[in-house]
């Protein structure tokens, strides 16, 4: 029981010495940092300094172009494929331009239809366009005025000898109709029948004295006799149809209509003038009225900026229609490659059909920080490499710098800066990564100290170094520094040439960080 009591007492004794001992070292080693506090001292000098920045974005062509077609439309032809080159103006598509055609043709005849109104209006009137106005109005008012009169005895009389005539032309007809329907007699049909009897006779005697001799003599008796009998029964056949009366009653038929309306005449013309062809007759009067009004009087502006307006409107529809049937010919707006064709032959194309960009465009363009972008400036040079090619270098400098910002999926705001490439024969693509190098600042013969020389105050924002006095002593300055790279910082104020500066070496884990704002 002792013993283990004596074992136990003398563990924790040794265990106390140990921890004891930790301390003690730890206290000696953080005192001797604090107060050995040794370190390099460095001597304020005049150099040139330059800053840097580095950034990656894309290759990305400056000049390409989504083309599309203003309207819907069948497609007529298409010229190219994927990958093909093709020059400014060369024809990509074609839409069928029937419709579009005639719509131009329209819009043509509109335009000068409204320009000869327009000139009219400007123009003035012609003289004989007056004359012959001024005698439409006199023939007008004289018809009118003898409407009004009533009929004269002159004009009654006129129009009973034409009835006279008419009932004098129907009688006629009358009996020219009688006599053809009694032109055919019994006689005449018997004499007729006669003259058919012996007609068959005599070729019943041709027959067979042709048929006994057969000779060319009675032959041509026999065709003879063939003829009279023919002759003979057209004549007999004609009178037992009775007689060709057709002509006789369309006469008839005509100047029995011709009397009805002479009749009418006669009765028109002793009621005197309906009201109608008065109302008709004063409707002429004030037409041809107002026709010479209109030649006489100079056109209001109301009318000329009427009719300005209507040939206005014309030659924008004119143009609409123009600007329609040039777009059915979709043509490459530069030189470049097509990327993409969305329609074929045959098709009802509508909206996007070709993808063009300009190869020989390519440029590099990066997505800058706005902290970053106050570095950029637009012909800055660069130097470029691919991931492709990381090893060649091409030459660049920024040509341009979006103003307006860009903001990604992590809501950093971001400005696109471009930069235009210097010629390489590199096989580049669209699309490819490129990293930038860029020199954002230049300084020559300013105060220069390394960077692990500078102590910041993050909070106050103010930045201090060590200096060495005469008497080897520190005393803490503060400075205002200016352009600085990944070695050296630029000093504006607080020191000068030949200002010697500590650099604190402090230790930590064995490790020797050369100050706290660089190294």
């Amino acid at each position: 029981m002792n013993r283990n009591r004596v074992l136990w007492v003398t563990i924790g004794v040794v265990g106390f010495l140990g921890i004891l001992f930790f301390f003690t070292q730890n206290n000696g080693r953080s005192a001797s940092a604090q107060v050995e506090n040794s370190g390099e001292i460095v001597e304020v000098f005049l150099g040139d300094l330059s800053a840097g920045a580095t950034a990656t974005g894309q290759l990305l062509p400056s000049e390409e172009a989504v083309l599309s077609v203003d309207a819907p439309g069948k497609v007529e032809a298409v010229f190219v494929r994927t990958g093909d080159s093709v020059q400014a103006g060369e024809a990509l598509v074609q839409l069928d331009t029937a419709v579009l055609e005639v719509a131009v043709s329209q819009a043509e005849l509109s335009l000068d239809l409204a320009e000869i109104r327009l000139a009219d209006l400007q123009t003035p009137a012609k003289s004989v366009d007056i004359a012959s106005a001024e005698a439409a109005v006199a023939n007008a008012q004289a018809r009118l005025d003898d409407l009004l009169d009533g009929p004269s005895a002159e004009e009654i009389a006129i129009a009973n000898a034409n009835l006279r005539v008419s009932e004098a032309n129907l009688a006629s007809s009358y009996a020219d109709l009688g006599s053809a329907q009694d032109s055919i007699s019994d006689a005449q049909i018997q004499a007729a029948q006669a003259a058919l009897l012996n007609a068959e006779i005599q070729l019943d005697f041709a027959v067979e004295q042709n048929e006994d001799n057969p000779t060319e003599e009675t032959h041509q008796a026999r065709l003879n006799a063939e003829q009279a009998y023919a002759n003979a029964k057209a004549q007999l056949d004609a009178l037992l149809a009775g007689p060709d009366t057709d002509a006789a009653s369309s006469t008839v038929s005509s100047r029995s209509a011709r009397l009805d309306a002479s009749q009418i005449d006669f009765q028109n013309t002793l009621d005197g003038a309906s009201e109608g062809d008065i109302a008709s007759a004063e409707a002429s009067l004030a037409q041809a009225e107002a026709t010479l009004a209109n030649l006489l009087e100079e056109p209001t502006i109301e009318a000329l900026n009427s009719a300005q307006s209507e040939v206005e409107q014309a030659r924008l529809s004119l143009e609409d229609a123009q600007s329609a049937l040039e777009s059915a010919t979709v043509t490459a707006p530069f030189n470049g490659m097509i990327t993409a064709v969305y329609t074929n032959q045959g098709e009802i194309a509508a909206g996007v059909v070709v993808e063009i960009v300009n190869i020989d465009s390519l440029e590099v363009v990066l997505e800058v920080d706005e902290i970053d972008i106050r570095d950029y400036q637009v012909g800055q040079p660069a130097t470029v490499t691919l991931e492709t090619w990381p090893d060649v270098q091409i030459d660049s400098e920024i040509s341009f710098i979006s103003p307006r910002s860009e903001r990604n999926n992590n809501a950093l705001v971001t400005y696109d800066v471009y930069l235009q490439l210097q010629d390489t024969e590199l096989p580049t693509l669209i699309g490819m990564t490129a990293n930038a190098n860029l020199i954002t600042a230049e300084r020559e013969d300013v105060m220069l100290i390394p960077n692990a020389a500078i102590t910041p105050d993050r909070q106050a924002g103010t930045y201090s170094v060590q200096l060495q006095l005469d008497d080897d002593s520190v005393q803490e300055v503060n400075v205002t520094i200016g352009l600085r790279d990944g070695e050296f910082t630029e000093i504006t104020s607080g020191l000068a040439v030949g200002d010697k500066i500590l650099i604190e070496a402090i230790q930590a884990d064995g490790l020797d960080i050369q100050g706290p704002f660089g190294g």
